[in-house]
């Protein structure tokens, strides 16, 4: 994680299956143009699923803790993000789960501006992995209900409604 940590924000999110946490941005983050690089938005994610999911199984039983890998990502970039010194928002929650995996839905914006400045909307496969046995591993009936508790709707990415 970087080296200012991601950190949930207590106001909620307008639904309530949705986790809200507060993602710093560092200075290495900042492209030439001055805007946070693209490919620095795979880290803001990353961040708020670590925090996410910490929050979400409980310390020590996190889903880190017994292994997941990320299949794929897929990234909106709706508004330029400059460098500044305040995190930006990003709002997680669930649109998919199956035997041994899982989608997981994300809105990026500013924490005291929400709804007017949307920088990116993504979405992230992931799937439950054991190492010692390098295969997916089935989900367990309480990450299922951990899981269900943040489902929500799958985001409207724009070039799919073109």
């Amino acid at each position: 994680m970087s080296e200012a940590s991601a950190i949930p924000d207590s106001s909620e999110s307008a639904d309530p299956g949705r986790y809200r946490v507060l993602v710093p941005l560092r200075w290495s983050d900042m492209d030439a143009y001055g805007h946070v690089n693209n490919v620095q938005f795979l880290r803001l994610l990353e961040d708020a699923r670590v925090v996410g999911f910490e929050q979400w199984f409980g310390h020590g039983r996190s889903l880190l803790d017994h292994g997941v890998l990320v299949t794929r990502h897929e990234i909106e970039y709706l508004a330029p993000l400059a460098f500044r010194h305040a995190p930006v928002a990003v709002e997680m929650w669930c649109t998919r789960i199956a035997a041994a995996g899982f989608d997981l839905a994300y809105d990026l914006f500013d924490p005291e501006d929400v709804g007017t400045t949307h920088y990116a909307r993504a979405s992230t496969g992931i799937v439950l992995y054991d190492f010692d046995r390098a295969a997916p591993r089935r989900m367990g009936a309480e990450e299922r209900a951990v899981l269900e508790a943040h489902l929500g709707a799958t985001p409207a990415f724009r070039w799919r409604h073109a």
